[in-house]
C-alpha cells in the first residue's frame, strides 16, 4: 500500500453548507477501515466545528485553525502549535469596529472588506503575523503558520511520510497543504487556480467529488489514475534530447557495468536526487563504498556490522537515509545478514511506507541462486529498489523477474547489455560503439535499447576510498611481494598493509617491484585509481631516486587521498 494518510479540507470539499453527506461519512469510514490514517485540515476551530459535524471521531487527527493548533478527536486533547493573538491586535480590531470576528487559540478570522484593517493593524503594531485569504474569509495567524505546517506535524505524530500522504481541497488556503502532498486533488468546484495547481479534479463537486477519490484510492492505491509527473526523478537525456526518468515508486531498476565503470557514480546522483525530493533510502554497503555520501545516517564499519535492529528503529525514527556497511562481516555471512533485514524493512515500509527506496550495491554477492537466493526465502516483492552489481547473470531469477528497467553504465555498457539480453530472452542486435564513462544505455522489456547521457551526482564521490584504505580487497585483488626470486609471499589486502610491508621489506624486494611497474600496475588495475598509477608510474621511471625516497614518495602519493581514517 503505498498511500498510507488521506487529508482532507473540510467546507467545499467533504461539506456543503457546513453539512457532510451521509454516503461521504460512508466513505471515509471505510477508507479508516483499510488502515489508512484519515486527517481533516480545516480553518475552522474546533469549537464551531463540532455542531457542523459531530462524528469527528472519523479522523485520526484534525489540524485546525488553519494549522494553529492539534486536535486529537478520542481523547478531545488540543495541542496549540504557534503563540496565542497578541491581545493589543484583537483589541486594536475591536476598537475599529472589525466585525464579525471570532478569536481561537491561535487565529483571528474575520470576512472581507476588513482585510485592509487588519493590514494597517499589523503594520501599525510591528507583529510578526501573516493573513491567509479563504472564499472572503480573512485569516490572521502567526508568521509561517498554515495548514501546511500543520499537517507536517500531524504527520510527525503519526510517523507517516509527505511521500505517502493524499490530499484534497478546494480553496485558496489549501494551496500549502495539497503542494506537500504526494498526490493532490481538487474538488469539481475548487477554485480554478487550485484545479490548474493539482494533479487531479474530480468530476463531481463537494463531499461527491471527495467519495470519487476515496473510491479510486481503495480500487488499486491510485494506480488507476496514474502517477504524478511532478515526482518524476531525472536519470539524463537521450540523444535527442529527450528527458530520462524513473518514477519515484513502483518499480525496480538494475544499475549494471564493469569495475570502475562508473556504477557507484551512478547510482549516487539517483540517491542524491531521491534525497533533494525528500525521499528516505536504505542503501546495502557492502563494500563502504557510499561512506562518503553527504546524507546520510552509517551503519556500521569495517570491523563491527550494526545489528539488524539497529537499523529498523533508526529508519523508523528518522526520515534521514541511512547506509549498512558491511564491512565489518565475512562475505560468506552477509547473504544471511541481509536475508534476516530485508524481511524487517519490507514490514517498516508496509507500516510507515518507508524507507521508500532500497538500493542494493554488489548485489550478485547476495541475491544469487548459488547463495541460496529461492524463490521461498525472498520478499515477494521489492518494489523501488536499485541492484547494482558487475555480474548480472549471478543475479537470482526471483530478483531478474522484479526489475522492469536495466542501465547498463560505463565504456564496458554494450558488452553489459549483451548480458542482460541474454538474460531475458531477448534476441535484439546492439549496434552501440564506443562509449564514454558518462553514458549509459537503457534497457526496458519489449522496447529497443537506447543510449543516454547519464546526470551526474552534483557532489563529487570518493570511491571506494575507505575499502581500498582499510578494508579487505580478497586475494585476486591483493599485491604480493614476492622479489626477484620468488622467495618472499607477503600479502597487502589494502593500502595501509601495502604501506606497512613497504616500510619493513628489504630495498632488493622493493626495487624489484619498482622496476617492474609492479605498483602502478596495482594502483591501476585493482585499486582503479587512474591520477594515483599515474603520479607512482612517473616516480618509479625515476632513476634519481634510492629505495628509501621513492618508498616515502609513493608512501605520501597514497596518503594524500587514502589517509587512515580517525580511530
Amino acid at each position: 500500500m503505498r498511500y498510507l494518510a488521506f487529508i482532507t479540507d473540510y467546507d467545499g470539499t467533504i461539506a456543503e453548507h457546513s453539512k457532510v453527506p451521509d454516503s461521504t461519512i460512508e466513505q471515509l469510514q471505510r477508507l479508516s477501515a483499510s488502515g489508512r490514517k484519515l486527517i481533516l485540515c480545516t480553518g475552522r476551530e474546533i469549537r464551531f466545528l463540532k455542531p457542523d459535524f459531530p462524528k469527528l471521531e472519523i479522523f485520526d487527527l484534525i489540524v485546525a485553525e488553519n494549522g494553529a493548533t492539534l486536535y486529537h478527536p478520542k481523547t478531545g486533547e488540543e495541542k496549540l502549535l504557534c503563540e496565542s493573538p497578541p491581545a493589543s491586535f484583537v483589541k486594536a480590531l475591536e476598537a475599529r469596529g472589525v466585525q464579525p470576528m471570532s478569536v481561537g487559540k491561535g487565529i483571528v478570522a474575520t470576512w472581507e472588506p476588513h482585510e485592509q484593517t487588519v493590514f494597517d493593524e499589523i503594520h501599525r503594531q510591528k507583529l510578526d503575523l501573516h493573513v491567509i485569504f479563504n472564499k472572503g474569509a480573512v485569516m490572521i495567524l502567526p508568521e509561517g503558520v498554515s495548514k501546511c505546517t500543520g499537517l507536517v506535524a500531524a504527520l510527525e505524530e503519526l510517523n507517516i511520510s509527505r511521500h505517502n500522504t493524499v490530499g484534497i481541497g478546494d480553496a485558496e488556503n489549501d494551496h500549502a497543504f495539497l503542494k506537500m502532498c504526494e498526490f493532490s486533488a481538487a474538488t469539481a468546484n475548487a477554485l480554478p487556480g487550485l484545479k490548474e495547481s493539482v494533479d487531479f479534479v474530480t468530476k463531481k463537486d463537494h463531499g461527491y467529488g471527495t467519495e470519487e477519490l476515496i473510491q479510486a484510492l481503495l480500487k488499486d492505491d491510485l494506480k488507476s489514475i496514474g502517477a504524478s509527473d511532478r515526482h518524476l526523478i531525472s536519470i539524463g537525456k537521450f540523444e535527442d534530447g529527450e528527458s530520462v526518468y524513473i518514477s519515484p515508486y513502483g518499480h525496480s531498476v538494475l544499475v549494471c557495468g564493469t569495475s570502475g565503470g562508473g556504477k557507484t557514480t551512478f547510482t549516487s546522483g539517483i540517491f542524491e536526487r531521491l534525497r533533494e525530493r525528500k525521499y528516505q533510502c536504505c542503501i546495502i554497503d557492502p563494500e563502504g563504498d557510499y561512506e562518503n555520501v553527504d546524507g546520510l545516517i552509517s551503519f556500521g564499519d569495517i570491523k563491527h556490522v550494526a545489528p539488524v535492529e539497529q537499523v529498523v528503529r533508526a529508519m523508523q525514527a528518522t526520515e534521514q537515509s541511512g547506509s549498512v556497511n558491511l564491512l565489518g562481516l565475512k562475505l560468506e555471512d552477509r547473504p544471511d545478514y541481509l536475508l534476516q533485514l530485508l524481511p524487517r524493512l519490507q514490514a517498516l515500509r508496509t507500516k510507515s511506507g518507508r524507507p521508500h527506496w532500497l538500493i542494493i550495491d554488489e548485489a550478485h554477492h547476495m541475491l544469487s541462486d548459488a547463495e541460496g537466493m529461492s524463490p521461498q526465502v525472498m520478499p515477494k516483492s521489492l518494489d523501488s529498489t536499485i541492484f547494482v552489481t558487475v555480474h548480472p547473470s549471478r543475479l537470482s531469477k526471483t530478483v531478474l523477474d522484479m526489475v522492469k528497467t536495466v542501465f547498463a553504465v560505463g565504456e564496458g555498457a554494450p558488452e553489459t547489455m549483451k548480458e542482460v539480453l541474454k538474460l531475458y530472452g531477448d534476441k535484439s542486435k546492439l549496434h552501440f560503439d564506443k562509449m564514454t564513462s558518462s553514458e549509459a544505455l537503457l534497457y526496458q522489456q519489449k522496447q529497443p535499447v537506447r543510449k543516454l547521457k547519464v546526470e551526474l551526482p552534483k557532489s563529487s564521490h570518493l570511491r571506494h576510498r575507505r575499502k581500498y584504505s582499510e578494508g579487505n580487497l580478497g586475494e585476486e585483488r591483493s599485491f604480493f611481494f614476492r622479489g626477484p626470486n620468488g622467495r618472499l609471499k607477503l600479502r597487502a589486502h589494502n593500502l595501509q598493509i601495502f604501506l606497512q610491508i613497504a616500510d619493513g621489506i628489504d630495498n632488493e624486494t622493493w626495487d624489484h617491484h619498482l622496476k617492474r611497474h609492479d605498483y602502478s600496475k596495482w594502483f591501476r588495475e585493482q585499486i582503479k585509481d587512474e591520477a594515483l598509477a599515474r603520479d607512482v608510474e612517473m616516480i618509479e621511471n625515476d632513476s634519481a631516486l634510492n629505495s628509501d625516497s621513492s618508498k616515502q614518495e609513493i608512501r605520501d602519493r597514497v596518503e594524500r587521498v587514502y589517509a587512515p581514517s580517525a580511530k
